[in-house]
């Protein structure tokens, strides 16, 4: 799989990565004050206002007070980049179009400047001047990449394509760009009706586990050349590669249908829109969320039906914790037939990240019914109750998931484990026991349930020797995880090997140093080990940080009479993970 294909689908290096290195937002501190003593009072407070408007990440709110500090200083270049930037995150293209204009003979990085006006000039059929800006874009940076493929598609506007497979060309030779060079040349190409060249492209493409957005442009022109056999077996093998998803579900109903699809990219507007796009989702995937954000808002811009581009803003803008927004943003994808479910799932996760659960319960519920044969609404809502600590009903979405899969799949065991948990809790350890037992024969050798089965074996003195097996199993596979060295210090612990608790514990609280249980192992070890005064000032930190009344109280009894002078080492007296 070439890189971009990697960046598309999953977050992997190169091309990601030599995007990071030259995505600079130029939203440093800006090189002078704004204004002066005399003049700037208000100036100044509305800087410092949007700075930390802008530090809280509230974009909103910094775009309205560097405005009103660019008012006052409207020469000062890194307020007008700032201001600039965070117009056009906020998708305020009015604005944000004025204040490019103004950076482009200014700025010495305007590489987004120079792409919204580029855009603005061909949505408005002004090629001329689109090429001209286009040109003045840096040769280096980012630059180097979204130049050939904006004069790409302004010479497809023209309709010279052998001129746009020229500016493009530069992309074939860069590491990691392959594919995004073979992409946009195929596109070019079937939009000029050279479909023998276009399928040779296209087939590039595909050849190895392409996304889903490649699937769908690439399978739409087998279609649209009459190839139905083969865009079925396309849309098939991505099913059977990725069984959860259902994105591929309505080209793979109308595939042979009799009705011809009409064109994903249909002009050079909505492929220039596609490649601004393809660059802000390798960004995205790699973390760079700013900078992803940026150039998902030019490419919305020019095509304001790009779903994806909908999606991935409203990714960002929950990443973001801007919850309310990415529910608005992923509203307009509601009735979308490929990406309605899951924009509605999303939708319930920020709901719930909201604490409007009753919401997110009853948009889920409407979910699980409408498709029953599906599992991830089902699934989700079981989380949302286990999370919520309704333990009786997270075990009972869980058993739906488990009824509509029927025989469980490797991939299932987080299933298994989800339904464990609330089982545990709830003290039906015979029926979590067994569902763990389920989810260990899916998968052997996952670190969770060997530490999970194996710690409340030890915690209810069973089957030491062999719990204590299995969370060694767990420690060689997660040697830094701090919650599975605790269970193997606590095993130490049950078998009477204080000394060896100790070090393992406190290795754990060093992992892990808030975690109440862990500190109140490491405070029961010391005290068997004669380290009286560490044992309580352990128990003390547990007590603080412990979340639960029985937890509590246990550790209170603890702290006023300390352990038992003797005690079989697996009669159990630590409280309950």
């Amino acid at each position: 799989m070439t890189s971009f294909h990697r960046v598309l689908h999953r977050a992997r290096r190169p091309l990601a990565a030599i995007l990071l290195a030259t995505a600079g937002l130029g939203l440093g501190m800006p090189t002078q004050a704004a204004g002066t003593p005399d003049d700037a009072v208000s100036a100044t407070g509305s800087y410092l206002a949007g700075r930390f408007a802008q530090h809280q990440d509230d974009w909103k709110a910094a775009a309205v007070y560097m405005s009103q500090a660019l008012q006052a200083d409207p020469q000062d270049l890194s307020l007008l980049r700032r201001t600039f930037l965070l117009k056009l995150g906020e998708g305020q293209y009015d604005p944000a179009l004025a204040l490019a204009g103004k950076l482009l003979d200014q700025d010495s990085d305007p590489q987004l400047a120079i792409s919204l006006l580029a855009a603005d000039h061909l949505v408005k059929n002004r090629l001329d001047q689109a090429e001209a800006t286009t040109a003045r874009m840096p040769k280096d940076g980012m630059g180097r990449f979204i130049a050939p493929l904006m004069q790409a598609w302004l010479a497809a506007a023209r309709g010279q394509t052998d001129r746009a497979l020229d500016a493009l060309q530069p992309l074939s030779e860069a590491s990691g760009f392959t594919a995004l060079h073979d992409l946009h040349a195929a596109l070019i190409l079937d939009i000029a009706g050279r479909a023998d060249q276009a399928a040779a492209r296209y087939a590039k493409v595909v050849e190895k586990d392409a996304p889903l957005r490649v699937v769908h442009l690439a399978g739409n022109f087998l279609e649209r050349t009459g190839k139905t056999a083969e865009a079925r077996a396309l849309y098939g093998t991505f099913q059977s590669d990725n069984p959860d998803s259902l994105l591929i579900e309505p080209a793979l109903k109308s595939v042979g249908s009799g009705k011809p699809p009409g064109r994903i990219i249909g002009d050079a507007r909505q492929g220039m829109a596609e490649a601004l796009f393809d660059l802000g989702s390798a960004l995205h995937h790699e973390g760079a969320e700013e900078t992803a954000l940026l150039f998902g808002r030019i490419a919305l811009y020019l095509r304001p039906d790009l779903g994806l581009t909908q999606l991935m803003i409203g990714d960002i803008q929950a990443s973001r914790d801007h919850h309310a927004d990415a529910i608005a943003t992923y509203g307009a994808l509601r009735e979308d037939p490929v990406l309605g479910w899951p924009a509605r799932m999303r939708i319930a996760d920020s709901l719930a990240r909201l604490d409007r659960n009753d919401e997110a319960i009853a948009l889920l519920t409407e979910l699980s019914a409408q498709r029953p044969e599906r599992t991830d609404a089902v699934i989700r809502l079981g989380d949302l109750y286990r999370v919520a600590r309704k333990h009786e009903e997270a075990v009972k979405a869980y058993s739906t998931a488990l009824q509509r899969i029927g025989t469980p799949q490797e991939r299932h065991w987080p299933l298994l484990y989800a339904r464990a948990m609330a089982e545990d809790k709830l003290n039906r350890w015979a029926e979590a026991e067994a569902d763990l037992k389920a989810a260990l024969a899916l998968k052997p050798d996952e670190a969770i349930l060997l530490n999970y089965l194996g710690y409340s074996w030890i915690d209810r003195g069973l089957n030491l020797d062999k719990a204590k097996a299995m969370v060694e199993r767990a420690v060689e596979l997660r040697p830094r995880d701090g919650y599975i060295i605790d269970s193997l210090g606590w095993a130490l612990y049950r078998l009477g090997d204080y000394e060896g608790a100790v070090v393992k514990l406190e290795r754990a609280v060093e992992l892990k140093p808030g975690d109440p249980t862990i500190n109140d192992h490491l405070g029961d070890a010391y005290w068997r080990v004669g380290r009286r005064n560490e044992a309580r000032f352990q128990w003390t930190r547990a007590l603080r940080n412990a979340d639960e009344d029985t937890q509590k109280d246990q550790i209170q009894a603890k702290l006023d009479k300390g352990l038992p002078e003797t005690k079989a080492a697996a009669a159990g007296e630590a409280p309950a993970k």
